[in-house]
């Protein structure tokens, strides 16, 4: 039983206190697969970066920041909180570069990581502030859904959804002023991200 909870996975959130290690000139996507050392253990994760604040919920970041503090989430053994952590990057001839250095942050799963997403459609109809956009959604499921979120277009225009009109995902929009037929209405969203499931012993 004691064996059981010392293997035991959960979401790892270390934390780097620095910019990247200068030896480490290349790019680092997100959930890409690195080598990861924390406390006496050593594994293959595949991490998903996002900036360190005091707020609940935290930006996820698509590459590794080449400077200031940012966080790596990934599924690995619970580990007690300040332990020394080290991320690599396994070459292709078998060598190992060295990323970033920083501790152990926490051993939390309910720490929220969001991507932001723009749903982006355009002007159909203008008829004065009304107008029918296309190509925001696909079915009136999702107009209904996202009905309360307040839209905005590149020129700066804010409105919301009216209504939606027929089955093809069309729906009615009413803004503050008149937009024009070339701008373009904007849904910004945020979605939750989890670490890829990636786990093995080096």
């Amino acid at each position: 039983q004691r064996y059981q909870r010392r293997v035991r996975k959960a979401v790892v959130s270390t934390q780097s206190t620095g910019a990247r290690h200068p030896l480490s000139t290349g790019v680092v996507k997100c959930k890409e697969q690195l080598l990861a050392q924390v406390g006496f253990r050593r594994y293959i994760v595949r991490p998903v970066f996002s900036q360190h604040t005091k707020s609940n919920k935290h930006k996820m970041e698509r590459f590794m920041p080449l400077g200031g503090n940012f966080v790596a989430s990934f599924y690995a053994p619970i580990t007690l909180t300040n332990s020394p952590a080290v991320l690599f990057k396994v070459e292709g001839d078998g060598s190992v570069t060295l990323l970033s250095t920083g501790t152990l942050l926490s051993c939390d799963p309910d720490r929220v990581v969001c991507k932001r997403v723009v749903l982006s459609g355009h002007p159909y109809k203008i008829q004065k502030r009304a107008a029918v956009v296309r190509y925001l959604f696909h079915n009136r499921e999702d107009i209904a859904y996202f009905k309360p979120v307040q839209v905005r277009t590149k020129h700066g225009r804010r409105g919301h959804i009216k209504e939606a009109l027929g089955t093809h995902g069309h729906c009615k929009i009413t803004f503050d002023k008149p937009i024009q037929q070339s701008d373009t209405v904007l849904l910004p969203l945020y979605k939750r991200v989890f670490p890829k499931w990636h786990f093995e012993y080096f």
